[in-house]
């Protein structure tokens, strides 16, 4: 097996909302102006450190999607494959999706409303079975199981999904060799992080991924992380 295999793992740029300060999470909500040149100034960071993805992998979200299409346009690197899965969307906000957050933590106290937003696995309240009806019927998911659609989810609930994708998917592309880059969101990272890291759920409640900074993995030929970098 080759070695030297390298994950960059890139939160996208910001968002309209993150703008904003409204939760976001299945909303396909686009990138702000600065997040366009956040994704642009991760393109030209990849660049000087001379790491040249061997493949991409996105979300089904046009923040993550657009993001990875910026970065690739600035190296002049739009050839290589660019899988999206619905695995690597952000975790679902069910009812706060669209709410300010700080009004809801207004509401629920700042105790109760960290325990949900940066916890494991307290999810937030579910969304109304109308606006499941309409995520139900959003063509970019009307061919998935609907058991498969969230009404909400915890950070282990976004785990389970995104992790399974890491291991069937994204691993064996690392188990090649590749430089394998992975453009998504806050909470579907934090998840491969803890998993990475061998992180706990108390570990992860202090871990905040920032827009558009790169994070890189070096692994050895047993696909062991060997280091770490977040990349200037």
């Amino acid at each position: 097996m080759m070695k030297n295999a390298k994950l960059i793992l890139l939160r996208h740029g910001e968002s309209l909302y993150n703008k904003e300060n409204l939760f976001t999470g299945w909303t396909n909500i686009d990138l702000s102006e600065k997040g366009k040149e956040e994704a642009k100034r991760a393109g030209e960071i990849l660049l000087k450190h001379t790491l040249y993805p061997d493949i991409c992998f996105t979300s089904w979200l046009q923040r993550s999607i657009h993001t990875a299409q910026l970065l690739l346009s600035i190296m002049h690197w739009e050839h290589i494959d660019a899988i999206r899965s619905w695995k690597l969307n952000e975790r679902h906000y069910g009812a706060w999706q669209r709410q300010n957050k700080e009004k809801v933590k207004a509401e629920l106290g700042e105790k109760k409303f960290m325990a949900i937003r940066r916890g494991y696995d307290s999810p937030p309240p579910p969304l109304s079975e109308d606006d499941f009806v309409l995520l139900q019927k959003d063509p970019k998911y009307h061919r998935l199981d609907p058991h498969l659609l969230p009404h909400s989810e915890s950070l282990k609930e976004t785990a389970k999904r995104t992790l399974s994708y890491f291991y069937e998917v994204i691993l064996p592309e690392l188990d090649k060799g590749k430089t394998v880059l992975v453009s998504a969101h806050g909470n579907s990272l934090r998840a491969l992080v803890m998993e990475i890291e061998h992180l706990s759920a108390n570990e992860i409640i202090n871990v905040n991924i920032p827009t558009g900074r790169p994070i890189l993995y070096h692994f050895d030929g047993t696909l062991k992380m060997v280091k770490k970098e977040f990349l200037e």
